[in-house]
């Protein structure tokens, strides 16, 4: 049993090291290419940005305004115990915007855009399509990881924004509508207890979450194996890798924030 575990943790670190390995070569290629004349083509990144940010407004939309609607039900039960419910806006505002606006926005995008994107690149990999390029002396990670990779620093931060305001319209319908608090007062209090460092916590974080999305899909996709069940295999652990290093990213920011007093 325990030389079970011990082959797991091995796996698991090697895995670890693989994965940082291809986050450097992608800054690499982003760093030094362009003084190799060897940049990445702005339409396929405008085309990878319209794929993973405008193809999921409407997700994060829907589930940023419910979120906003339940934190605003659940925030009011306690508050009116205390007969505080007015504050319910600020606090609605700041859990949004430094919590989970960006982590909700980065597990869609990473159900989402980073499986397509692994499904995509193991598919091209099982195909031999990869190879292909290699052998036109095309380097894999330059020509398909780079672009996928600032669509997605771009885009999701681009995201949490959208998320943002919608969670916040959210709250603001079911404070007005449901708790009959005054909408010009719900502004006034949800913006002066809104400071932009809670604006800025949560797009920090967007970026990190950002950098994790595409670097796990790009590297599962581009060492798939084993023809359509290593690219399903593949998909499921890029979503997963994914989701655990989102929350655990989350975990080691907001402690960074808040022992930093930002």
């Amino acid at each position: 049993m325990i030389s079970g575990i011990g082959s797991i943790f091995i796996g698991y670190v090697r895995w670890a090291k693989e994965v940082g390995a291809f986050f450097f070569d992608i800054l690499y290629w982003i760093v030094l290419g362009p003084f190799k004349g060897k940049a990445s083509r702005r339409q396929s990144i405008f085309q990878q940005m319209v794929f993973v940010g405008i193809s999921s407004i409407v997700i994060v939309f829907f589930v940023d305004i419910f979120t906003g609607i339940v934190l605003t039900m659940q925030t009011a039960y306690q508050l009116e115990k205390m007969g505080a419910v007015l504050y319910v806006s600020s606090l609605v505002a700041v859990a949004l915007c430094r919590e989970l606006s960006p982590v909700l926005t980065a597990l869609v995008v990473a159900g989402r855009s980073g499986s397509a994107i692994a499904a995509e690149l193991g598919t091209m990999k099982v195909t031999e399509q990869i190879e292909a390029l290699e052998t036109m002396a095309i380097n894999p990670t330059r020509f398909l990881a780079v672009p996928r990779f600032l669509a997605l620093l771009v885009m999701l931060p681009a995201l949490t924004i959208l998320g943002n305001l919608s969670g916040m319209l959210g709250g603001f319908l079911m404070g007005t509508k449901s708790l009959n608090i005054n909408p010009d007062l719900y502004m006034q209090t949800a913006f002066k207890y809104l400071e932009l460092g809670d604006i800025y916590t949560g797009l920090v974080k967007s970026v990190v979450f950002a950098v994790i999305i595409a670097t796990i899909g790009c590297f599962e996709g581009l060492n798939t194996k084993g023809g359509a069940e290593g690219v399903g295999k593949a998909t499921t652990r890029s979503v997963v890798m994914s989701f655990i290093l989102i929350i655990l990213a989350d975990c080691v920011v907001t402690g960074i924030f808040y022992f930093s007093k930002i």
